[in-house]
């Protein structure tokens, strides 16, 4: 089906720092047009899970204005550029958000976060053996550190209480990794 869609015009409404929100004019296959809504994350992003000696998982808590309260999520950041490693991200959006490094990073699992409107990709990292660094806030950024077992965790995804989607399928695919062993 996808080769009887067709974008016939892509517009540019905004540029934004990290995000750019297009009007696309497609051509359906029954012969109509109609204007989607298309936003692309220029640099793409990383994530990771950083588990402790203990076990527990270092989650950040902050807050989010597109859905105007607190979340508590795995630590994640758009990459500095486009060529940058994700891997390299990763680690420094570990140590920036958590205050934490770790040169035990191992890939997780890719995501798109919004396929029906957004090209946004999150590649996930593992990291272990973490070892005390300094956190590095980005300006006007605040940000807790808290610390949780995977079922805590998964009980509150299952409780609705965690909903961020890159958060919630990195701790699924982390708690489906500790099953297979």
């Amino acid at each position: 089906m996808d080769n009887q869609v067709k974008r016939i015009k892509r517009e540019l409404i905004r540029s934004g720092a990290i995000l750019d929100i297009y009007t696309d004019t497609m051509e359906l296959p029954d012969g109509k047009t109609e204007e989607w809504d298309f936003i692309s994350h220029r640099k793409g992003a990383a994530a990771v899970v950083p588990v402790r000696e203990d076990g527990k998982i270092l989650m950040v808590r902050q807050y989010r204005n597109a859905i105007e309260r607190m979340t508590l999520e795995i630590p994640a950041g758009s990459r500095d550029s486009v060529t940058e490693d994700t891997k390299v991200c990763a680690a420094r959006e570990l140590e920036e958000e958590t205050g934490y490094k770790s040169d035990d990073l191992s890939f997780l699992i890719s995501l798109k976060t919004t396929v029906a409107f957004c090209d946004e990709f999150i590649d996930v990292y593992l990291a272990r053996n973490l070892k005390p660094g300094k956190q590095h806030l980005d300006e006007g950024e605040f940000i807790d550190v808290e610390a949780y077992e995977i079922d805590e965790l998964c009980d509150m995804i299952y409780a609705g209480k965690l909903q961020d989607a890159k958060t919630v399928s990195s701790l699924l695919a982390y708690k489906n990794l500790l099953n297979q062993k």
